[in-house]
């Protein structure tokens, strides 16, 4: 009878080790796994960002709201760079001289074949030559998977949410925004439900968005991540 109640005792003991062991490690795995799973969905907001920011550039402003424009973007378009060679010195700049008007007078010249103005500026050895090259050299890692961009990293498959508005300010100037968001529930799935729902409340009661999201429709921000 003594034996069956020292195992007894063995075993309550054991339990409870473990739920003070889990009480306390619970939430430290919870927040190790959750670091872990945002790096990687931040890192993909981040070449969201990239490929809208850019493609804007080529399209008065604007950004797009459908994930395959942007990875067509991204595989198939072309951005400009310009090479130059040389620079206005101080004097050609007080003298009313901009690289604008400097290309524009270089220009001329080579269509009339009469460089006389040219060497009256000083302009022999400036440059501006535009480069077209392709948006997946530009601006991301040999080897990058612009297909991969709309998928949410351990969302089993779930899409970013991504919406612009298009708008025109009090002012009459044009209005463009564009965000991107990543809910909790999608990408900590899997992990302690009581966690996550804890993590909600608090964003819930501070006002704000519960995962993560770059861009904002309603306030500008210049693309800012809700991390950063």
């Amino acid at each position: 009878m003594k034996t069956v109640f020292n195992i007894v005792l063995v075993l309550c003991a054991a339990a409870l080790i473990y739920i003070c062991y889990n009480s306390i490690m619970g939430p430290i795995n919870f927040e190790n796994a959750k670091k872990d799973r945002e790096k990687a969905v931040i890192a993909r907001l981040i070449d969201i960002r990239k490929a809208q920011q850019e493609y804007r550039t080529l399209h008065h402003g604007m950004y797009t709201d459908k994930f395959d424009t942007l990875i067509d973007f991204v595989k198939n378009q072309k951005l400009p760079f310009v090479m130059k060679m040389g620079q206005l010195t101080d004097k050609q700049l007080e003298d009313g001289l901009t690289e604008k008007k400097a290309m524009s007078i270089i220009n001329k010249a080579k269509k009339t074949g009469k460089y006389d103005e040219v060497k009256k500026w000083g302009l022999e050895n400036f440059k501006r030559d535009t480069m077209w090259v392709a948006v997946m050299d530009t601006i991301f890692p040999k080897g990058f998977n612009a297909d991969s961009m709309r998928y949410i990293p351990y969302g089993n498959g779930a899409q970013f949410e991504m919406n612009v508005r298009n708008d025109t300010a009090k002012s009459g100037a044009p209005v463009f925004l564009f965000e991107v968001k990543a809910p909790y529930e999608t990408y900590l799935g899997g992990l302690d439900k009581q966690e996550i729902i804890n993590l909600k409340d608090v964003q819930s009661k501070l006002g704000r968005y519960c995962g993560l999201m770059v861009g904002s429709i309603d306030t500008p921000n210049n693309g800012a991540g809700n991390w950063e």
